[in-house]
């Protein structure tokens, strides 16, 4: 039974282990039958369903994934890519009427927006379902759950394997602005479905919020905290990076003080426990150099591509064509 038929999908909060699990699982599929050429087949599942993509922000690896998802499973897709100036946001239309108006247009949203409550906003609007796809400094499901997929992907080793390996066990480390960082926000909270150890690394004044915090201890996660980088490779078999978030400071003063603070490089990566998989969300600035792209350690370039998959998945779930 697909439990996720007509959902908004707001916050990883939404779904439910299983829901979760079966996300992936159906990712997986698709992954596999595209790899066996089945892209004819595949081009059926959304035949003549319609989704809008409207971004008040910036938005390359998101938006696309998007987009390639519905274009692969047979879907159109009608896109605003800087909705804030080139959509009637831009005369003061609400995010209300906004979502009034495109449930006409479309059968789902994907929506980004600055602004934290964002996508509740227009789910509680439109008729048709809603997909966060980042509300400011808020949540990133979507995100999440690729992650968790890449997580269950590259395997023992850090390289990618055949099979999706179990979570129960994992000591994933989360470096960088974890204060501003919706990506971690939402993968600390879908980890805690699982046993797991966490370690936050993060400057004080950009430690984890305090409510994730809670959150997932409250589930019964292990959680260490830190602002030291070292802290986070000794037995971690998973290193989340982020890059220190200039669009979230007030002035460009204050993200110098916090640019470049923590940096991880060929010779980092071989001081901390082998097969360490090195995952970031995209883009990155400075944190992570060029000299490990080259290393089976690094996952980012797979954890991208992999989000294709697990939106197909989303999408045809929510859609109710799986």
């Amino acid at each position: 039974m697909n439990s996720l038929y007509n959902r908004d999908i707001i916050s990883i909060g939404d779904l439910s282990k299983d829901e979760i699990q079966a996300v992936l699982s159906q990712a997986a599929e698709y992954e596999q039958r595209l790899a066996r050429g089945e892209r004819h087949a595949l081009g059926q599942v959304l035949q003549n369903r319609l989704l809008a993509t409207v971004f008040y922000e910036p938005s390359t690896r998101t938006r696309l994934s998007f987009e390639s998802a519905m274009n692969r499973l047979g879907g159109r897709v009608l896109s605003v890519a800087e909705a804030k100036t080139s959509s009637s946001a831009a005369k003061g239309e609400t995010i209300y009427d906004s979502g009034r108006m495109l449930e006409g247009y479309a059968d789902v949203i994907v929506q980004r927006h600055p602004a934290i409550g964002s996508a509740r906003a227009l789910a509680d609007a439109a008729g048709v379902p809603v997909i966060n796809a980042g509300d400011g400094a808020g949540e990133h499901p979507t995100q999440a759950l690729l992650d968790l997929y890449t997580i269950q992907r590259e395997g023992a080793g850090g390289m990618q394997g055949a099979q999706l390996r179990a979570l129960d066990g994992l000591h994933v480390a989360m470096i960088g602005d974890l204060k501003n960082g919706r990506t971690v926000h939402s993968l600390s909270k879908a980890l805690s479905h699982w046993k797991v150890d966490l370690t936050y690394v993060a400057p004080p004044e950009l430690a984890m919020p305090r409510d994730v915090v809670s959150f997932v201890t409250g589930r019964g996660a292990t959680v260490h905290e830190s602002d030291k980088l070292s802290d986070a490779l000794q037995s971690a078999d998973i290193v989340y990076v982020t890059r220190i978030q200039q669009e979230r400071f007030n002035t460009v003063e204050e993200y110098m003080k916090y640019k470049g603070v923590y940096v991880v490089n060929a010779a980092v990566v071989a001081q901390a426990k082998p097969g360490v998989a090195i995952m970031h969300p995209l883009p990155r600035v400075d944190e992570i150099a060029t000299d490990v792209d080259q290393l089976p350690n690094a996952a980012y370039f797979r954890q991208a591509r992999n989000g294709v998959f697990v939106r197909m998945a989303l999408l045809s779930m929510v859609l109710g064509a799986v």
